[in-house]
């Protein structure tokens, strides 16, 4: 990987143990925006620490895939291929800057809230600072991107419009937007001067309402929102 960090949860706060994913009577889907690293090799693994902290090198890849799962198992890949040399090839290098790679997958209209029509699939490079994080690339290059209440991504590129980290299925759980594993929303959630709606923290809290769908389990969802 060109990381300098390992490869992360998709929690907010940061890595997690990730628990086997629940047995079928607590499986639950939620519609929500997976965050996927790019390998050296051109393919996709599932993150293990939210974009936030993941700090790429220049040459890095980072995918987000607006999907429906219940684990990391199930939820769908970036289509595009993490192919750098393919994305990047048209911005030089610059001094004291990064390129970084995002392929933004939106899904498709089976992953779809009810009426929505994903947008077609998109990618771009991100030149940024040397120590911007995986989140902040997204930012530069995917406005307008939105937030819940506790910093959590909803959408990228303004998709969807409305909806956060919603229950698509199972009989238990609250729904809409999960907090950390510890019930606590995310260190560095809010939003800084003149980020507004449409640019979201500056610390590129991104992808992090998929730490429900890697904890799993409507026991683990209901008790880390009572402590919250």
């Amino acid at each position: 990987m060109r990381h300098t960090g390992a490869a992360g949860a998709l929690l907010l706060a940061g890595a997690v143990t990730v628990p086997a994913a629940a047995g079928p009577a607590q499986a639950q889907e939620y519609r929500y925006w997976a965050f996927w690293d790019g390998a050296d090799r051109g393919s996709w693994t599932y993150a293990t620490q939210g974009p936030a902290t993941v700090r790429p090198a220049d040459g890095a890849v980072e995918g987000f895939r607006f999907t429906v799962g219940a684990d990391s198992a199930a939820a769908g890949r970036p289509r595009a291929a993490a192919d750098f040399d393919a994305l990047c090839r048209a911005t030089p290098a610059k001094d004291g800057r990064k390129r970084i790679g995002i392929v933004i997958d939106f899904g498709t209209a089976a992953d779809a809230p009810d009426g929505a029509r994903p947008p077609a699939a998109r990618t771009a490079c991100a030149q940024v600072s040397e120590d911007a994080s995986a989140g902040e690339a997204l930012a530069a290059v995917a406005r307008p991107l939105r937030y819940d209440s506790n910093a959590l991504l909803c959408a990228i590129a303004g998709y969807p419009t409305s909806g956060c980290a919603d229950q698509v299925s199972g009989a238990d759980g609250a729904k809409g937007a999960p907090k950390g594993a510890d019930g606590s929303t995310a260190s560095g959630g809010s939003k800084g001067a003149g980020d507004g709606g449409d640019g979201g923290p500056s610390a590129g809290l991104l992808g992090g309402v998929a730490a429900v769908v890697v904890l799993g389990g409507a026991a683990v969802w209901q008790a880390r929102r009572r402590r919250g």
